[in-house]
């Protein structure tokens, strides 16, 4: 399993190379000139028309200060070099190192990310497997239409919904409209902290957990359906085993197989599905600070957290390998490896 691990991680290399050299091109060769978006910030903190600044030797001065005055290739080999000593470089916009702008967003993106997890498996997977073992019952006819309708909903829109009808004082004014926290957080009560950080997080939770949610529970039913129908599970019923110990000890390990490779694509979402949740709430997560660098073509801050949205993909491809070995100990890595 070891070696396996590492061959995997040796492969992982050039793909990550190969994914940095196109996001690299891609965010160098995409409309809008960083230079001109610094001399409107400059012209609009010193209060004066950005035209009076939009001079060639300013756009010369800053392609000089971040670097864009040399060839592409040379610019790529740079910021490699640099990033992997583990530096991103500084920021476009306000010159603070791109690797603490990350990481002082990055806990707030992982906490509401960790929660959506465990909310849609928690819940997911025991409807699924419900809804399987009773199949054409009253209740998995009710949780097929409300996943549906909740699968077709999309998340920016039911997230705006909650807020003009949860959050607005005109209808119920239930849940805080923006933030993470209140502004008197600090001389609340331990248990006026914990309130509040949990009237801040639940809608931002619950809401872009939804749709996976709905996703996850058919894929569960779908899967534990194919697997009662095998010859083994007859035979088990056969033997007399009841209908729960049939379910949970032979047909649930089987039926987690397909299940198991939606991880992978969680990893990389905390990033790409924090962006509209945190845009719609307010949140000063790693998905808002994402979008905020796009719209000021902030390069290193970009590159940055396509690094990591990468990474994180990688990382999730390996760990959906190693656990199939735990849930079907069948599959052997050196199999896999070849």
């Amino acid at each position: 399993m070891t070696d396996y691990v590492i061959k995997r991680i040796l492969l992982f290399i050039p793909t990550l190379i190969i994914i940095t050299m196109i996001t690299f091109l891609i965010c160098r060769l995409a409309p809008g000139d960083p230079t001109e978006m610094k001399i409107g910030q400059t012209a609009e903190a010193q209060k004066t028309d950005a035209k009076n600044l939009m001079t060639e030797q300013a756009k010369e001065f800053y392609k000089k200060k971040f670097g864009l005055d040399k060839p592409l290739p040379t610019q790529y080999l740079i910021w490699m070099g640099n990033m992997l000593q583990g530096d991103f470089g500084n920021s476009f916009k306000d010159n603070r190192p791109v690797i603490d702008k990350i990481f002082e967003r990055l806990p707030i993106t992982m906490s509401i990310s960790i929660l959506s997890f465990m909310l849609i498996y928690v819940i997911a997977i025991p409807i699924g497997i419900y809804s399987a073992a009773r199949q054409y019952s009253f209740l998995d006819r009710t949780t097929t239409v409300i996943l549906f309708v909740l699968y077709s909903l999309p998340n920016f829109w039911m997230g705006t919904l909650a807020i003009v009808f949860l959050c607005n004082i005109e209808y119920l004014k239930i849940f805080p409209t923006a933030g993470i926290k209140s502004e008197d957080f600090e001389a609340l009560t331990t248990f006026g902290k914990i309130k509040d950080l949990a009237s801040h997080f639940f809608l931002p939770v619950v809401i872009s957990s939804l749709t996976s949610f709905a996703f996850l529970s058919r894929q569960m039913r779908s899967s534990m359906l194919e697997v009662i129908r095998q010859d083994y599970i007859r035979t088990a019923r056969a033997k007399g085993l009841s209908e729960r110990k049939v379910i949970l000890k032979h047909a649930l390990r089987n039926s987690l197989i397909p299940i198991i490779t939606l991880v992978g694509g969680l990893l990389p979402a905390m990033i790409s599905g924090s962006v509209i949740m945190e845009t719609i709430f307010s949140i000063p997560g790693i998905g808002q600070l994402a979008f905020q660098a796009i719209l000021d073509r902030d390069y290193p801050l970009i590159m940055a957290e396509l690094v990591l949205a990468s990474l994180l993909t990688v990382i999730g491809i390996l760990l959906v390998d190693i656990l199939y070995s735990f849930v079907d100990p069948r599959i052997a890595f050196t199999k896999k490896s070849s």
